[in-house]
């Protein structure tokens, strides 16, 4: 770490090391970087999906805004995760949220329901071009003991009019072409999209609408002065009305002085993702043939989608020492093997990694940071549809709209105990993960 400034040593030339995002994904805007003294009317921190929605709202609405951002846009979770777009949170049901929040609540499950047909309906309004397929997500359950969650999940969502659809386990083996599952759920809202050209496409919208992105320009810290917020990076700062921090998993990479609470109160896991060879016609016709998202009900994911060229993109953990890489290889080639044995031999072009915030009872963290200054963690494996909804809400907080009509269900900052201990340990979590699932199966 660079003490003059709190700034962590982070690779700035290998922003997607073997990304197949970046292989594939032309490249992003020209972006200055932030020095000397500069003014908006909103600052957000963070171009990624929460960041550049809430700016392209912004503008839309008329307001002076600039984006400060540590890399490029995307370059964090919102560039390399898988691309799902998902209309749920991983673990919590409408039921739990509005039994926290209440009123809050039932407004955050209503952003929830609609946030995949948001995102899909932004990439068309905004002609970006991202490889998008809303073609619909399944979940399928991995023991016959685990058909109550999609039970409880098709219940609960239909009361909130979520398109949502219960399936035998004869209709998921039709869907995804294996026997491995034993029925599950779906949503027909959801789909996938290359994130990276997203998160690009967002950025050249927040352009050519008159918003600004500072590029390669770390924030290190903000406070309030004068009755304005001030963001300071290592060649300048900038002063605006409001605030919003989008840093999410990344918010203590680049500065341990940023925002320590937010960072504390999530575990930053890192997620493998990879991508085989483009699959032939034949097979791939065999092997989820209406493209739909998978994420099932493991508590060590399974989660292929297709990309664009009829490659699977999908990933996993892996705990220990070694050659990580190779040993997430040769796990999920077995896994893709035991599930559908019709795809041969399986290799992969492509293998990287990222950052997923958790938090410790899978509920986003969203929080009230000062005067007409507004943030939140905790993506839980939920990121892509839900920041793009949440970029809006945030939006429209600090443009001044009541409390009583935003879907955000505040809370305190609640950093975990123990943090940086913990945040060596989490990985062992996933050994608890995979014993419960084999046990289940058993």
């Amino acid at each position: 770490m660079d003490s003059a400034n709190g700034l962590w040593n982070v690779p700035w030339n290998v922003p997607w090391p073997d990304s197949l995002w970046a292989a594939v994904t032309p490249p992003g805007p020209d972006l200055p970087e932030l020095s000397g003294d500069v003014e908006a009317d909103v600052v957000v921190i963070g171009a990624g999906f929460t960041g550049l929605s809430s700016a392209l709202h912004l503008r839309e609405a008329g307001v002076d805004v600039a984006i400060v951002e540590a890399m490029e846009p995307g370059w964090g979770a919102s560039g390399s995760n898988n691309g799902q777009v998902i209309p749920t949170l991983s673990r919590c049901d409408p039921d739990d949220i509005v039994a926290k929040h209440g009123a809050a609540g039932e407004r955050f499950v209503a952003l929830l329901r609609d946030s995949a047909s948001v995102l899909f309906d932004i990439a068309r309004r905004y002609h970006i071009q991202a490889e998008q397929e809303q073609s619909g997500w399944v979940q399928p359950v991995h023991s016959p003991g685990r058909i109550k969650i999609a039970e409880r999940r098709v219940r609960q969502w239909s009361k909130f009019g979520a398109p949502v659809e219960l399936l035998s386990r004869e209709q998921t083996r039709r869907m995804l072409g294996s026997d491995a599952w034993f029925g599950g759920f779906w949503n027909s809202t959801g789909g996938h999209i290359n994130p990276l050209a997203l998160s690009r496409g967002l950025a050249r919208a927040v352009l050519e609408r008159g918003g600004r992105i500072y590029a390669r320009s770390p924030a290190i810290s903000f406070a309030r002065h004068n009755g304005r917020w001030v963001v300071k990076t290592a060649q300048g700062q900038i002063g605006g009305r409001a605030l919003i921090v989008a840093t999410n998993a990344y918010t203590g990479e680049f500065s341990n002085s940023l925002a320590p609470d937010i960072a504390r109160e999530v575990m930053p896991v890192l997620s493998w993702q990879m991508a085989t060879q483009p699959l032939s016609e034949n097979i791939r016709k065999t092997i989820i043939p209406a493209r739909q998202a998978m994420s099932d009900t493991h508590g060590e994911l399974y989660f292929p989608r297709y990309d664009a060229r009829n490659r699977l993109v999908t990933g996993g953990a892996v705990i220990g020492p070694g050659n990580k890489r190779e040993r997430i290889k040769a796990r999920v080639a077995e896994r893709l093997q035991r599930l559908w044995p019709q795809i041969g031999d399986v290799s992969f072009d492509h293998v990287w990694n990222g950052y997923v915030g958790m938090t410790t009872d899978f509920l986003p963290r969203i929080h009230r940071l000062g005067p007409e200054a507004y943030g939140w963690t905790g993506c839980n494996g939920r990121a892509v549809a839900l920041a793009i909804a949440l970029g809006d809400e945030l939006s429209k907080a600090v443009r001044g709209h009541p409390e009583s009509e935003l879907a955000l269900p505040f809370t305190e900052p609640a950093p975990i105990a123990a943090h940086g201990l913990l945040r060596h340990l989490a990985p062992l979590m996933l050994m608890i993960y995979r014993r419960r699932d084999a046990r289940e199966i058993a």
